[in-house]
């Protein structure tokens, strides 16, 4: 739904409040509708299908969670702005073991967006971190790690963290080492 049918909606519960408390001297009937205009003004500013989505990646239902997240069809109009690095952060935790190269843009959108609470700000910097280390840039992997341990204040990753600076340290192996042919070059001269 767009947002902002859900004022004119919060607006006509208003004023049909205000009608039965004045007009019609329903005055405990007006309080109850003047009250339910909260619902649509809540709903404003944390989309329903983002609570939805929280909720069901709070119970490690990745897929009912894209599933919720689907239903937003164009971010722009149906969210306030400060939910859309909300919405690009869902997307990428969803789709992070299914689709792990369309996560590093949706967490970067994610960022450029904005995050409230600094424990997203740090998966999110966690989950760019650990798309750089893929693809072997250590440096940025590492200041990425170092952003994301400052971050994360209630030492809730810190186990990830540990283990991705674990993963820094591994030597790569180059690539002649998965071919069979150049270790075997002395054979053939």
């Amino acid at each position: 739904m767009n947002k902002y049918i859900k004022i004119a909606v919060a607006a006509l519960l208003i004023l049909a409040g205000l009608c039965m408390m004045i007009f019609t001297r329903n005055l405990g009937w007006g309080i109850v509708v003047f009250l339910l205009a909260a619902f649509p003004i809540l709903l404003f500013f944390k989309n329903e299908y983002i609570l939805l989505a929280f909720w069901q990646l709070r119970k490690q239902n990745m897929e009912k969670a894209a599933e919720w997240l689907s239903k937003i069809t164009n971010y722009k109009t149906q969210l306030h702005k400060s939910q859309y690095g909300y919405f690009h952060y869902l997307l990428g935790l969803t789709q992070a073991q299914d689709h792990p190269a369309k996560v590093e843009p949706l967490m970067k959108k994610a960022l450029e967006y904005g995050l409230n609470m600094k424990h997203d700000r740090a998966m999110a910097t966690l989950n760019l971190a650990a798309a750089a280390i893929s693809k072997g840039r250590k440096q940025e992997g590492q200041k990425l790690l170092e952003e994301a341990k400052r971050l994360d204040s209630a030492g809730m990753m810190t186990d990830q963290i540990k283990m991705m600076k674990d993963q820094l340290k591994m030597p790569t192996m180059q690539k002649h080492m998965h071919n069979p042919n150049m270790r075997n070059r002395g054979k053939f001269f």
